[in-house]
C-alpha cells in the first residue's frame, strides 16, 4: 500500500477538524426544524411564517460566514507550525510562539463550542424580532417555544461539537505540538477534568428531554401534546447515547489502554508503553504508568547486568532497598566454605589452571547454594547468596531475603549437598589431571546487620557482626575436628525436630569467651569418603 502525498497527510487532519462541527450544527438543525414544524409553525400566520422564514435565512446568511471564518482560522492557521513541526523544522519556532500554539491546541474544543454555541443562542432574539416585523399580532407563548428549541439545539450541538473535536485534536494534533511536552502541563490551558466530562454528559442527556418536558408543561399544553413529549424525550434520550459513545471515546478507550498495557506487563513484557497524550487526568496517570514500567525495566536490567557480580539474591535485594548506606539487622544464618590445603596446591600448579580450577568449583557451588529447595516440613526455600569469593573460598548468607526463618535448615541442606557434590565434582577434576579437592564448610545463625558498607563511591553488599565471625572460624574447625561440615547451637537449635545430627565436643575459638557447642550432620561413613587431607 501506498503511502499519502504529503500533502494531502498534512491536510486531512485540518479537513477533519474543519468539518467536525457541522455534524453537530447538523443534529442541532434538525431538532430545530422538526421542533419548528411541529410546535411553532401551527402557531404562526401567514405572514408571519413569511417572515420567520426569512428571518432564519437572513440570519444563516449574516452570522454564520464570520462564525464559520472564525473557526477556519483556528483551525487551518495550526496547518503552518504543524508542517514544521512534523519535518522537525520548529527551531523555527520560538518558545513563546510554541506555548501560544498549544495552548490553542489545548483550547481548540472551546473554540469550537464557544463559536457553536454563540450562533445558536443569537438566532432566538433575531427570530423573535423577525416575527415582530409583521402586522400580526404574536400568539402567546411563541417567544418561549422559540427559546426553548434554540436552547435544546445549542446544547446538542455544543456537547457533541467538544467531544467530537476533543478527540481530532487528541489523535491528530497533540502526536505533533506535544511531541516534547506534556499537555497538562502547559500553562493557560482549559481542560476538562474527567468529573466535568460527566457533567457535560449529564446536561447532554438530561437537559434536552427533562427540562424541555418541564417547560413545555409550564406552556400548557397538556395531554394533547403527550406525543410530542414522547418524541421530544426520545429524541434527548438519542442525543444522550451518542454523546455517550463519544464519551466513551474520551474515557474508556484510556482505561482499555491501561489494562491492556498492566496485563502485559504482568506477563513479563516490560517493553510496553502507553503512547497516548492526555491533558486530563489520564495524561498523568499514563505518563506514571509509562515511568513505573521504565524503572521495573532498568532494575531488571541492573539485575542482570550485576547479578553475575555480585549474585542475583544480592542484586534483587540491593535493587529493593535504599541504595544508600547502611543495613538493618536480621537473623541470619552465615556460611564459609574452603578448600583445604589450596595454598601448597598453588605453589605447583600454573595460576591459569589454579583460575580455571576455581572457576569450575565456583560454578557448581554457587549454582547449589542459590537453586530453590523442599524442606523437611515440605516448604520450598529460596536458597541463599554467596556475598563474596575469599580467594580459594566463600562466604554465603541465608535469611536476608525471603523466609529468613528456614534459614538455619537451609544452609545445612546445601552444605550436605555440596559435600555429596563434591565426590562428582572430583571425578571431573581428576579426569582434567587435578588432584581432587577437599572442603570445610562452617556454619553459625545469630543476628547480623545487613546491608551495603562502604562509601558511597563504591559499596558492598554483606553482613557485618559477631555471627559471621563465630561461622569463620568454625569453619577453621573443620579441618582439627576432622569432619567438613560443623554447625554451632545457634544453628542446630533452629533445625526441625525432624533433622538428624550430632554434637561434638565444645571447641574454643578465638575471640570468644567460652568454648561452643558444635555440630554435625556427617556421619563417619560420608566423612571417610568426601574428607581428604
Amino acid at each position: 500500500m501506498t503511502e499519502p502525498a504529503p500533502r494531502f497527510r498534512n491536510c486531512a487532519p485540518f479537513s477533519s477538524l474543519a468539518l467536525a462541527p457541522l455534524f453537530a450544527v447538523l443534529l442541532g438543525s434538525a431538532f430545530n426544524i422538526w421542533y419548528n414544524v411541529t410546535r411553532i409553525q401551527p402557531l404562526l400566520t401567514p405572514d408571519q411564517h413569511e417572515k420567520f422564514i426569512g428571518g432564519i435565512l437572513w440570519y444563516n446568511l449574516i452570522a454564520y460566514p464570520p462564525l464559520i471564518a472564525c473557526w477556519l482560522w483556528l483551525v487551518f492557521s495550526l496547518s503552518k507550525p504543524y508542517c514544521c513541526l512534523r519535518e522537525e523544522m520548529n527551531q523555527s519556532l520560538t518558545v513563546d510562539e510554541m506555548e501560544r500554539l498549544r495552548r490553542r491546541v489545548l483550547n481548540l474544543p472551546w473554540y469550537g463550542t464557544s463559536i457553536c454555541g454563540f450562533g445558536w443562542l443569537a438566532c432566538a432574539p433575531a427570530l423573535c424580532f423577525a416575527l415582530r416585523l409583521s402586522e400580526d399580532p404574536v400568539a402567546p407563548m411563541i417567544d418561549f417555544q422559540i427559546v426553548i428549541s434554540i436552547l435544546i439545539a445549542a446544547l446538542i450541538t455544543t456537547t457533541h461539537a467538544f467531544y467530537i473535536v476533543e478527540i481530532l485534536t487528541q489523535k491528530f494534533l497533540y502526536p505533533v505540538f506535544f511531541k516534547d511536552s506534556k499537555p497538562y502541563e502547559t500553562e493557560g490551558g482549559i481542560i476538562l477534568s474527567l468529573r466535568g466530562h460527566g457533567i457535560l454528559w449529564t446536561l447532554s442527556i438530561g437537559f434536552c428531554p427533562i427540562v424541555s418536558l418541564l417547560l413545555l408543561e409550564y406552556a400548557g399544553y397538556g395531554e394533547q401534546s403527550f406525543a410530542f413529549k414522547a418524541a421530544v424525550g426520545g429524541l434527548g434520550i438519542a442525543f444522550g447515547l451518542g454523546s455517550a459513545f463519544l464519551l466513551s471515546k474520551l474515557v474508556v478507550d484510556p482505561i482499555h489502554k491501561l489494562r491492556d498495557a498492566a496485563r502485559a506487563v504482568a506477563s513479563g513484557d516490560l517493553d510496553t508503553r502507553i503512547d497516548l497524550l492526555r491533558a486530563d487526568e489520564f495524561g498523568p496517570l499514563i505518563d506514571e504508568f509509562n515511568h513505573m514500567v521504565s524503572e521495573v525495566k532498568e532494575k531488571q536490567r541492573l539485575q542482570e547486568t550485576f547479578g553475575p557480580h555480585v549474585g542475583q539474591e544480592i542484586a534483587f535485594q540491593i535493587l529493593e532497598r535504599d541504595p544508600g548506606l547502611g543495613g538493618e539487622l536480621r537473623v541470619v544464618s552465615v556460611m564459609f566454605c574452603d578448600i583445604r590445603n589450596f595454598t601448597a596446591r598453588s605453589f605447583v600448579t600454573g595460576p591459569d589452571k589454579i583460575v580455571g580450577l576455581l572457576n569450575l568449583f565456583f560454578t557448581d557451588m554457587v549454582e547449589i547454594v542459590e537453586k530453590e529447595r523442599p524442606l523437611h516440613g515440605g516448604e520450598t526455600s529460596p536458597g541463599g547468596m554467596v556475598l563474596q569469593f575469599l580467594g580459594d573460598g566463600f562466604m554465603a548468607l541465608f535469611g536476608a531475603g525471603r523466609k529468613p526463618e528456614v534459614s538455619a535448615e537451609t544452609a545445612v541442606l546445601v552444605a550436605e549437598e555440596m559435600l555429596e557434590h563434591l565426590e562428582a565434582f572430583n571425578r571431573r577434576v581428576i579426569q582434567l589431571g587435578h588432584d581432587p579437592l577437599a572442603i570445610g564448610i562452617g556454619i553459625h545463625t545469630g543476628p547480623a546487620v545487613v546491608g551495603s558498607i562502604g562509601s558511597p563511591r563504591r559499596m558492598q553488599f554483606t553482613a557485618i557482626g559477631d555471627t559471621t565471625n563465630v561461622a569463620s572460624r568454625v569453619e577453621g574447625l573443620t579441618k582439627a575436628v576432622g569432619v567438613p561440615l560443623l554447625f554451632t547451637k545457634g544453628t542446630a537449635d533452629r533445625l526441625p525436630e525432624t533433622f538428624q545430627f550430632s554434637p561434638l565436643p565444645p571447641q574454643r575459638v578465638k575471640g570468644q569467651p567460652e568454648p561452643i557447642e558444635i555440630f554435625t550432620t556427617w556421619i563417619e561413613e560420608q566423612q571417610n569418603q568426601a574428607m581428604m587431607s
